[in-house]
């Protein structure tokens, strides 16, 4: 090759290669400071304590529910039933049942026990009444006793006949007497059964009317405990008709008609990922807000979890392997309802004095992360930064002074 054409080649790619150096200058430059074209979406670098997070989905739950039972009656019918879902008191009526039945027996067996007791206090009556009679009569019978005991003892000044008749006087009396005493004995048997027969007639009929009263009460049902209303199916009316319970619908004696769940009870409930496993413990604090009150915080600590893993059979195939958590409630909102679903953050670590940006507001630039901070003009200069921690909305760095304005896309469409 001629030494001419050589030299022109060199030139050239001398040339070529000063021009790529002057592009990739260029570059660095738009991309270290640039001029946003429109207008720009900032967020302000915060500066204080940051929270790392482990991010799950978790519901509420009762830790205790109450149900309620019919009562051990046939023929039961709903008459009134408080609305489904609503907070009843504790205390207060959850269902009322048709008690028109159970008044009518009331009164039968009022009456029945008006007439045992009257049978009893008649037996009791005619038993002081022979008692009396048996006293006077015994005394009647002692005293003849007495009087041919005396008539006896003249024996000796009597003539032999006399004193035979006084000993068989004698004699006739004290026969009567036992007698007498033989039948008292009887008489006080025979009443005293009398009555004991009065006595378990009126207990029985006693008893009859306390269980009708009671069925009375049971007619009206009420909650032991402040919760929601929640009604079972009633499959009465077979599997393709069952329905919750409503007015008007037969409930078998002793049925289950509803549950209420103690709203002081609601706890967490949460499930994380082996991965997520080792970076949460007992007593971690959660801070979580429910997709039905996103406006409200929940707090509160972890105080017990599962120790074996379990499949979590949802929409992903294979199933996970997942960890169930239990989350005691610091405060429990009156507004709060069990199975209220949302996220729930639980902070594994704390950053005192931290500055914290958006996680949008981090780019990579040559394999390092940085921010673009506004500055004077609407420029913005990129600003290499370390993470030290990372959450899905918001991430703990240093290099960003707080207070500064960072933007949330790459300036000039980078």
């Amino acid at each position: 090759m001629r030494p001419r054409l050589k030299l022109g080649l060199g030139l050239a790619v001398a040339l070529a290669a000063a021009a790529i150096g002057a592009l990739g200058v260029r570059y660095w430059n738009a991309a270290a400071v640039a001029r946003a074209d429109g207008k720009m979406t900032t967020a302000v670098a915060q500066q204080g304590e940051f929270l790392v997070t482990v991010t799950v989905r978790g519901s509420l739950a009762p830790r205790r529910s109450v149900e309620l039972n019919s009562p051990d009656v046939t023929g039961l019918q709903i008459t009134w039933l408080a609305p489904r879902g609503t907070v009843v008191q504790a205390h207060s009526p959850v269902a009322r049942f048709d008690s028109s039945t159970s008044r009518q027996q009331l009164d039968a067996k009022t009456a029945a026990l008006r007439q045992a007791q009257a049978a009893l206090d008649e037996a009791e009556a005619n038993a002081r009444i022979a008692q009396q009679q048996d006293a006077l009569d015994l005394a009647t019978d002692e005293n003849a006793v007495q009087s041919a005991q005396l008539d006896a003892a003249k024996a000796e000044v009597l003539s032999v006949i006399d004193g035979a008749e006084s000993q068989l006087t004698l004699g006739t009396a004290r026969e009567t007497l036992k007698v007498e005493q033989a039948t008292i004995l009887a008489h006080q048997t025979s009443n005293g059964a009398k009555i004991a027969s009065a006595q378990r007639l009126a207990a029985k009929a006693q008893a009859d009317l306390d269980l009708v009263q009671q069925q009375l009460r049971e007619m009206v049902l009420t909650t032991p405990v402040t919760g929601v209303v929640n009604y079972f199916t009633n499959y009465s009316q077979g599997f393709t008709n069952a329905q919750p319970f409503k007015v008007g619908d037969s409930v078998w004696p002793n049925g289950t008609i509803a549950e209420i769940p103690d709203l002081s009870t609601l706890e967490l409930l949460a499930k994380v990922s082996e991965v997520d496993r080792g970076r949460v413990a007992l007593g971690d604090t959660v801070r979580a807000h429910m997709d039905a009150l996103p406006e409200l915080t929940i707090t509160g600590k972890i105080d017990a979890m599962s120790d074996l893993a379990e499949a979590d059979f949802g929409s992903t195939f294979p199933p996970p392997m997942i960890f169930r958590l239990h989350v005691g409630l610091q405060h429990i909102d009156p507004r709060l309802r069990p199975d209220m679903n949302g996220s729930v953050d639980i902070v594994t670590r704390r950053l005192a004095n931290t500055i914290s940006v958006p996680t949008a507001a981090i780019f990579t630039v040559a394999g390092k992360p940085v921010v673009y901070i506004a500055g004077p003009g609407g420029r913005f200069t990129a600003a290499p930064i370390t993470v030290l921690a990372r959450n899905p909305d918001n991430a703990a760095v240093q290099g960003v002074a707080a207070g500064a304005h960072v933007a949330l896309q790459p300036p000039g469409g980078q």
